[in-house]
């Protein structure tokens, strides 16, 4: 198929019909990284693969979140291994939305944000802007608060501190993209090395059951007949999916050269779906080894009341009998922070840029996307300290439901035109299976805004 090029004279998507947007696609996401890592266009399926390995690992950080570790934390020690199966059906609807969110940064040549903006007239894309900043400011306050609270474990730095210090790592963003965004995958890539070696020896100290935790990842009828474990259930499946990595994904995705062929295109999407498949399996790991830890510890000694950060880290060292235990336990949480405060800030980039479609230098946009997210998480964090560090998780979990669906239905509406997607657009099945989980997931966030509501 032939590139068509648009009034503007901006061309469009090879596979895509410049009919199926409002708009002709005017710019381009994190334009200063964008198409700069060369892809393989032969050979093995590894080495071909190996140039698209990276973006699945940023997006994997948003479901390994300090707002995942309270709920895994809360179901591992009230319920054992029982909810094991809840993190795996939550991580196949994440490989699904991931996915979907690869194939239109690919096939379409724009970010979710973008496509919001050039499918949508202004008086919808506008709202539908300014909630998905107060969702990423919602993100970045329980990043925020993760970080703050793993300075404060480790180093005894007080949490307003410690906030505050989380408001630096813009300056590292922009250091190493300078530097290239491979810098800042390996950085990513790194931090998720030392979280998984943290939980690994951890749970090697608890020696958790096997038998139980295989059995724990089999469906059970106990979560719909037990009210509170139902609960633990829709709350681990509700924070699972988070607005901004679908923005995120749709974006980073293009920092691969791939070609406007759709054969490459073609190719791009099996190769970056098989990244994030990778990346998200990785991210079951952690979350389940979360949960696996809480079980075997805090569960086993009758614990079951567990679901601060703080507490988990003040009763491993007794119930493990090693003091460097919290340690791990802490030092997996502040790289777990920092990674998710590096990829809120690219999400809040991609946002801005896609939504507003701005021009400013690289630098500027930066820390401006920066500010916008981490000034209103520091004063909530400071104005309520550390004794409200639960109820700012919380209150971040219901402002993420609110927005979720105004993300979601839009992905799968974008993925499903053949006008905005040309040849390349998704599989029906792939798109009803979609649409179902967008259903449940809705659903769910609904039932979690409505307990809240009603307390």
């Amino acid at each position: 198929m032939v590139q068509v090029t648009g009034e503007n004279g901006v061309v469009a998507p090879a596979g895509a019909s410049p009919e199926g947007w409002r708009r002709q696609r005017s710019g381009t996401s994190l334009s200063e990284v964008f198409g700069t890592i060369k892809v393989r266009p032969t050979g093995s399926l590894w080495r071909r693969l190996s140039a698209f390995l990276g973006p699945g690992y940023l997006v994997a950080v948003g479901y390994m979140d300090p707002g995942n570790w309270a709920t895994s934390l809360a179901g591992g020690s009230k319920f054992g291994y029982a909810l094991l199966t809840i993190a795996l059906i939550s991580n196949i609807m994440a490989i699904v939305l991931q996915a979907l969110c690869a194939r239109l940064g690919i096939a379409s040549g724009r970010d979710l944000a973008q496509a919001c903006r050039d499918a949508f007239p202004r008086a919808i894309s506008l709202p539908l802007w300014f909630m998905a900043e107060v969702a990423i400011c919602a993100t970045d306050l329980a990043e925020v608060i993760g970080t703050a609270i793993g300075l404060n474990l480790l180093f005894g730095i007080p949490l307003e501190i410690g906030v505050i210090i989380t408001a630096l790592d813009v300056f590292l963003i922009l250091w190493m993209q300078n530097l290239g965004f491979r810098w800042i995958e390996a950085f990513i890539v790194t931090l998720l090395g030392v979280i998984a070696v943290c939980f690994g020896i951890q749970i090697a100290m608890a020696s958790p059951d096997w038998h139980a935790v295989i059995v724990g990842f089999a469906p059970t009828v106990d979560i719909l007949r037990n009210p509170d474990m139902l609960y633990l259930a829709l709350g681990i499946l509700g924070a699972t999916v988070m607005p901004h990595n679908l923005y995120l994904h749709s974006g980073v995705v293009q920092t691969r050269r791939f070609g406007e062929s759709v054969p490459e295109k073609r190719e791009a999407i099996k190769l970056a779906t098989i990244d994030s498949t990778i990346a998200l399996c990785f991210a079951l790991t952690i979350n389940a080894s979360i949960l696996i830890l809480a079980a075997a510890t805090f569960n086993k000694a009758g614990k079951t009341d567990v679901a601060e950060l703080d507490q988990a880290f003040s009763f491993l060292a007794p119930l493990l009998g090693s003091a460097i235990a919290p340690t791990l336990f802490g030092i997996a949480l502040l790289c777990c922070g920092l990674n998710s405060t590096v990829t809120a800030t690219l999400a809040g980039q991609i946002v801005m840029e896609g939504f507003l479609d701005i021009k400013l230098p690289p630098w500027a946009r930066r820390l401006i996307t920066r500010s916008i997210a981490i000034v209103p998480a520091a004063i909530v964090t400071i104005w309520w300290g550390a004794s409200g560090t639960a109820k700012l998780l919380i209150l971040s979990q219901v402002v993420l439901s609110l927005q979720l669906p105004f993300a979601i239905v839009p992905l799968v509406m974008f993925t499903a035109d053949r006008r905005k997607m040309g040849e390349l657009l998704a599989p029906r099945w792939l798109t009803a299976f979609a649409a179902v989980i967008a259903a449940i997931i809705i659903a769910l966030n609904i039932k979690l805004l409505w307990d809240v509501a009603t307390g």
